[in-house]
């Protein structure tokens, strides 16, 4: 059992050695967000950046690999999507780049990509939004999970991370385990800690640091929102399955239902078969992230954002906001009130 007086480093220190960092603080791997910039930002600052390859080749891959070492000399890892068409290519530019920590994100692995990265020594972190998927990607040799919970941003499962925690943790001892989804401060930070995880990934909060090259627009949209902005997209019919993703309301949000609305109505109508009607669904968003984190258009993009987005209410260096989640950690370590600067 973890002593209520243990000090912020006992209670990383598993997380820590595992990550070889200062703090056990994952960024979350955010497409068209977590580049070589805001990755190297993170590790430089004491955490562990992790870019995020979805929307790349493999040799942009490999070209945003070599810029964040450029930056930083600290550990990073790379995220990398099942379901990227290239994915065996995209593991061998992490191995020939000699990348310690991937994480396998987007859905189960198969054993070839496990098999794969650990013939390049790599560690695989994996994500678990069930008791039985982490037990499982344990046994397939994952060296550590991360249980990402429903309050989090972009694609996410049906359970809320306080639940999945209570869930996993008093289960799981083998490896490393890391919560995210909804955590913007320290307190929540170390009380995860305190709950038996090896530390925490943090995603939203990351998205308006000075070094994030998130266009303006788009951050200035997660500075104005409230956490009940944060919404899951809406599925209208059972026959036309719709992936939850969670992004704040905005005039996109309201066409999808009106797309998938039209949609229907043409396939009970018997001018559209299923198959046509469900891609049409599935591509209304194809895009849209880009729309809204590259070029700024926060209308008619998809701003995903976790529920910990009322939390963001400035712009800061990455350095400012780890320092702030440390101070905010000891402070309720010491039991007392943390006073903003």
């Amino acid at each position: 059992m973890i002593s209520p007086c243990s000090s912020l480093e006992q209670l990383c220190k598993r997380g820590c050695d595992f990550l070889g960092t200062r703090y056990a603080i994952l960024g979350g791997a955010m497409t068209w967000v977590s580049n070589h910039n805001l990755v190297a930002a993170i590790s430089n600052a004491g955490g562990f950046g992790v870019l995020a390859s979805g929307a790349m080749s493999p040799d942009i891959l490999s070209q945003e690999i070599d810029r964040t070492k450029a930056m930083t000399s600290k550990p990073f890892g790379v995220n990398l999507i099942t379901m990227h068409p290239k994915l065996e290519e995209m593991i061998d530019v992490c191995g020939e780049h000699k990348i310690r920590h991937v994480v396998l994100a987007g859905g189960l692995p198969n054993s070839a990509s496990f098999s794969r990265l650990k013939d390049y020594g790599c560690l695989v972190i994996g994500f678990a939004p069930a008791l039985i998927i982490a037990k499982k990607l344990i046994k397939m040799g994952a060296d550590a999970l991360v249980i990402e919970g429903s309050e989090a941003g972009g694609h996410i499962g049906p359970v809320s991370t306080s639940v999945l925690a209570q869930e996993i943790l008093p289960q799981i001892y083998d490896v490393p385990v890391f919560i995210a989804g909804g955590i913007g401060r320290g307190e929540a930070f170390v009380s995860y800690l305190k709950m038996g995880a090896s530390g925490c990934q943090l995603g939203t909060r990351f998205v308006c640091a000075e070094e994030s090259p998130a266009h303006e627009n788009f951050k200035q949209a997660f500075i104005k929102a409230q956490a009940r902005d944060a919404v899951v997209s809406l599925q209208l019919d059972q026959r036309f399955p719709v992936i939850p993703v969670r992004a704040l309301a905005n005039k996109a949000t309201k066409e999808f239902l009106e797309v998938q609305a039209k949609v229907i109505k043409e396939y009970d109508s018997g001018t559209t078969d299923l198959k046509e009607a469900q891609l049409k669904i599935e591509h209304y968003w194809a895009g849209a992230l880009r729309r809204a984190a590259v070029d700024g258009d926060i209308e008619n993009g998809s701003l995903m954002a976790g529920q910990s987005v009322g939390m963001v209410t400035c712009i800061q260096s990455t350095a400012e906001i780890m320092h702030e989640l440390i101070e905010q950690a000891n402070a309720f370590l010491e039991e007392k009130p943390f006073k903003a600067a």
